[in-house]
């Protein structure tokens, strides 16, 4: 049960009043807890923006410099905060705009409400001035989306958004409000949403099959644990510590599951997948029990479906039950909220150690650690690399900053070598890898969360899709430090065309502008780093300040990111060079 502040209870079920739509959608806003909103006005929002106007006080309103922008910072708030992030709109192309951070919310399940304006009612369907099918677009991306034509729908509407996008697996909302109706008066009243037919968030545990995930685990002899996001969405993050505590089980994570468990965790294996450690990805066909816990075996996991895992027994853990044998088929299905389902795991569970097996992971991390990590973090090459770029930050925060990157190289090299001690500190786009997530996202996770660090690391190209937002952080004196890695690439792509293309470079290579001076246009502290020599102590001014900060550091353009499982090859086929 959610626990009301003062402010919410003023706002909820309270003596009915007279109102317009526009000020019952601020309303119930504040009854939700909202205190930051992210979103550009337009004409079919207007009315909206005139009360936010008289609320200024209670709510917050951040003016982004792009709709896209609003969504991603929205994200950025939801993702280390686990509140509910709302982003907001105008009709036409200002809810088109949308719609690629929406995207990227409904695959990387973060729960956000976008509340966009519309042209009225008795014009729908005209081709009217900024008119377009929000609802039709938006539906193959949100957990849920509605159309309200009349003001009295709006409290129930907005309550049940709420709801929806928190609640389960949670996920994007959208509500689109045509004008009159925020003009329109009625008699208001709000009352939070509990439930919803034919809705059901959390399936029930069922207590059998834990018992036979339970005797599959006892049972193993090489056992292996694969957590995803569902941990840290759950609140499971102790309860996960203490299963591999108990059982010994080495535990790998995949990008969005980062930070649940300390980096420095002696069971802590490293990440899966695509550029994830060579342990973990080599050992995962060699297991013969597999335990994955919200994880939903996304295809960068897995890499090709028919050589992953085949050996071993399968035991998934997951809130979801459409993800439950749609890539891989699972011998034992736990279905329910993570947190729930391992507290009643555990006791089930035999204390237990597997020395032999975990060393067989310490021996192939000592061949990449030759092989990779020692050029990635001790290089003997004169340019910098973007390992030794993330180990200065490890050191200045000592492993307890929210690292939010965009994506590409910089975002692998992010996962890969960040110290993460603290949960909810990795916050990336996962599934849809959305260029330019990193600095609008980092807005929003500094606003939600002001007393930790957050450092955006990004790469050259994705900088510039959403560069304007330097503007937002000015305006709203948000104290974010950037860094963009500039290797004058597209990296990852450079990197593909390098070994599958015969170095047939394809507009991957960036003419670039001067980066310091259009932060100091922007008024923001500012320098650039090209010798190893300097790094420390730049990073270490960075980190220092007490303002907003960027910092361009220019590393080798054509290191690549290893290791490596090629498309659509077998994680055991994976790449050290």
């Amino acid at each position: 049960m959610e626990t009301l502040t003062a402010k919410q209870k003023q706002y909820i079920e309270q003596p009915k009043e007279r109102i317009t739509g526009s000020e019952a959608i601020v309303r119930c806003l504040l009854a939700e807890g909202v205190e930051v909103l992210y979103g550009y006005p337009g004409g079919a929002i207007m009315p909206v923006y005139d009360e936010l106007y008289k609320y200024e006080g209670e709510i917050n309103h951040v003016l982004t410099r792009h709709e896209q922008c609003a969504a991603h910072a929205a994200q950025g708030y939801a993702r280390i905060s686990g509140k509910v992030g709302v982003a907001m709109a105008t009709s036409g192309p200002g809810a088109t705009n949308l719609i690629t951070g929406i995207a990227d919310a409904q695959i990387d399940s973060t729960p956000m409400v976008c509340i966009t304006g519309q042209v009225p009612s008795h014009l729908l369907g005209s081709d009217a001035f900024q008119e377009t099918d929000i609802v039709g677009i938006s539906t193959p991306v949100t957990k849920w989306n509605h159309q309200v034509t009349k003001a009295s729908q709006i409290p129930e509407i907005i309550a049940r958004a709420f709801y929806i996008a928190r609640s389960g697996r949670p996920g994007p909302v959208l509500i689109d409000i045509t004008k009159d109706a925020q003009f329109e008066e009625f008699d208001f009243e709000y009352k939070k949403c509990m439930g919803v037919r034919s809705y059901v968030p959390v399936p029930k545990t069922d207590e059998a099959a834990i018992s036979a995930a339970a005797q599959i685990i006892n049972s193993a002899k090489k056992p292996m644990i694969v957590w995803g996001q569902g941990v840290i969405l759950g609140k499971a993050e102790e309860e996960l510590k203490a299963v591999i505590e108990k059982t010994g089980i080495p535990a790998a994570w995949t990008i969005l599951g980062a930070s649940a468990i300390p980096t420095s965790h002696a069971l802590n294996i490293g990440m899966v997948g695509m550029h994830g450690n060579y342990a973990p990805n080599v050992l995962t066909n060699e297991c013969d029990v597999l335990i994955a816990i919200g994880m939903r075996f996304d295809d960068r996991v897995t890499g090709k479906l028919d050589e992953y895992a085949t050996q071993a027994k399968i035991v998934h853990f997951e809130i979801d039950p459409s993800e439950i044998d749609k890539n891989i088929k699972t011998d034992v299905a736990v279905l329910g909220d993570a947190r729930d389902s391992l507290s009643k795991l555990l006791p089930l569970l035999n204390s237990n150690s597997h020395p032999d097996w975990l060393q067989k992971f310490k021996d192939l991390y000592d061949i990449e650690f030759e092989k990779v990590i020692k050029n990635d973090l001790h290089p003997t090459t004169e340019g910098l690399t973007m390992g030794e770029v993330l180990k200065e930050i490890n050191i200045q925060t000592k492993g307890e900053a929210a690292i939010v990157s965009d994506v590409g190289q910089h975002q692998m090299i992010a996962c890969r070598y960040a110290d993460f001690n603290v949960s909810k500190s990795n916050i990336t786009s996962g599934g849809l890898g959305t260029m330019g997530f990193a600095l609008p996202a980092a807005i929003g996770a500094k606003m939600a969360a002001p007393d930790r660090e957050v450092v955006a690391i990004i790469g050259d190209g994705g900088y510039q899709m959403t560069i304007q937002e330097l503007g937002t952080i000015f305006q709203n004196k948000v104290p974010v430090k950037i860094v963009v890695l500039n290797n004058e690439f597209l990296g990852m792509v450079r990197q593909w065309q390098q070994l599958f293309f015969d170095k047939r470079y394809a507009s991957t290579e960036m003419v670039n502008p001067n980066f310091v001076a259009i932060a100091k246009g922007y008024y923001l502290e500012a320098q650039k780093v090209t010798k190893r020599e300097d790094l420390a102590s730049a990073v270490k001014e960075m980190i220092d300040s007490n303002e907003p900060y960027f910092l361009e550091v220019c590393v080798e353009k054509e290191n690549n990111v290893f290791p490596m499982v090629p498309s659509g090859a077998s994680v055991s086929d994976i790449r050290l060079e």
